[in-house]
């Protein structure tokens, strides 16, 4: 992968301070939970960068997915009064050198698990990638690390002088490897969204004694962490941050609840550690059976196929489907999955997706989950001969 030369940050980039959220998982939805703080804690209009799409508040931006396109957002947010941005980062940018071309405040990192590795080759040059955003941090700002982590320990040794480290943690993540600043000490997911226990130090101040999320899972607690620590670094009350937070969504995909009795669940997990606790969550709340649907993407990283088969055995049910074959034979993807899930004594390979989503929920019971994971929000799968029309939203809603 080979780094580009971006040109100095325009002279008003300073009339924006921004926040940036890096890491595997989680990154589309902290981002989002950060700008509503952000526009909460401002009263002014929050410029929005993800995967997703661009935003200024909840007006989406035509703009180029290019370097010259997001400088187009930035100024149109400033130009509609933007005091703020929030901006996803992904170690494909991040190792194209995108760190150097627009000023941070706050940098934030969600986790690293296996992911990208086609791109990446190894997991030291995965960690590098995430890491530039935090080398080039300026004095004064703050990151936002992962404490149950191992990856940050690693981006903790490499921050420049001046640069202010907090820490958040989740139970579920695992122990810590550094002082927790701010930390979830219980999470109860329903049907109805996630209350997390809060609890901080010092470095943080007071905060409220719980949130109450709209999204569904322990994965959203260090979602949530993560936003709330980086509002409160950006100087945000935390009564008021974790109020907008509580007030805010899960980005489209994730976790979607399609319909319910039975349940049919749209997630955009992809990688191993997303699916696992996705299917954890999918478990823990399912009183009947539960199905999971799930293919992987073609040419691209070829070592997490039977692990995201293995994340899925708890499952009554899985069957192995399409994603986006891109230029491999889906036969092949599936068998790689399939190695994953060894034994299960009910696992089917179904290669075209909406005959795999048909079949998952012909039948289902009142009390059974049919969950639908890889590719959540998008509208497209992606073929060797182009894209094609396909939403597992809009499937499942055919298939009641």
């Amino acid at each position: 992968m080979t780094s580009r030369t971006f040109p100095p940050p325009p002279a008003w980039a300073a009339s924006l301070p921004t926040v940036g959220v890096t890491g595997t998982n989680g990154k589309t939805t902290t981002t989002a939970w950060i700008a509503a703080a952000l526009r909460a804690g401002t009263g002014a209009p929050v410029v929005r960068a993800t995967t997703v799409g661009v935003y200024v508040d909840d007006d989406e931006l035509d703009v180029p997915p290019t370097y010259e396109g997001f400088l187009a957002a930035m100024r149109i947010g400033l130009d509609r009064g933007a005091k703020s941005a929030a901006i996803e980062l992904t170690s494909e940018a991040l190792a194209l050198g995108f760190a150097t071309a627009w000023p941070l405040c706050v940098g934030v990192f969600t986790n690293l698990t296996h992911d990208h590795l086609d791109a990446h080759k190894t997991p030291e040059h995965y960690l590098a990638s995430k890491a530039q955003l935090f080398v080039h941090l300026p004095a004064g700002a703050t990151a936002i690390l992962n404490g149950c982590d191992p990856a940050s320990s690693l981006i903790a040794e490499i921050l420049p002088r001046g640069v202010r480290a907090l820490h958040f943690g989740a139970p579920d993540r695992g122990e810590p490897i550094a002082p927790i600043d701010l930390e979830a000490t219980g999470a109860d997911v329903t049907w109805s969204g996630t209350r997390l226990t809060l609890r901080a130090s010092p470095s943080i101040g007071p905060v409220p004694a719980s949130m109450s999320l709209r999204a569904i899972g322990e994965v959203y607690a260090e979602n949530a962490l993560a936003a709330l620590a980086a509002a409160i670094a950006f100087g945000v009350p935390s009564e008021l941050a974790a109020r907008a937070i509580e007030a805010a969504p899960a980005p489209p995909g994730r976790f979607e609840i399609v319909s319910k009795t039975p349940y049919f669940i749209v997630d955009f997990a992809h990688s191993p550690d997303s699916l696992e606790r996705t299917v954890k969550t999918a478990r823990r709340l399912c009183t009947g059976k539960l199905t999971v649907v799930l293919g992987a993407g073609g040419n691209r990283d070829r070592g997490k196929r039977a692990p995201m088969g293995a994340a899925a055995r708890v499952a009554d049910r899985v069957i192995v489907t399409t994603d986006n074959p891109r230029n491999e034979a889906p036969a092949d993807i599936a068998r790689a999955i399939r190695e994953g899930l060894g034994e299960h004594p009910a696992a089917f390979t179904i290669l075209d997706r909406a005959a795999a989503i048909a079949e998952a929920t012909r039948d289902a019971a009142p009390d059974d989950v049919v969950l639908v994971a890889g590719r959540g929000h998008e509208t497209e799968q992606i073929f060797a001969d182009g894209p094609r029309p396909f939403s597992d939203v809009e499937a499942l809603r055919r298939s009641r």
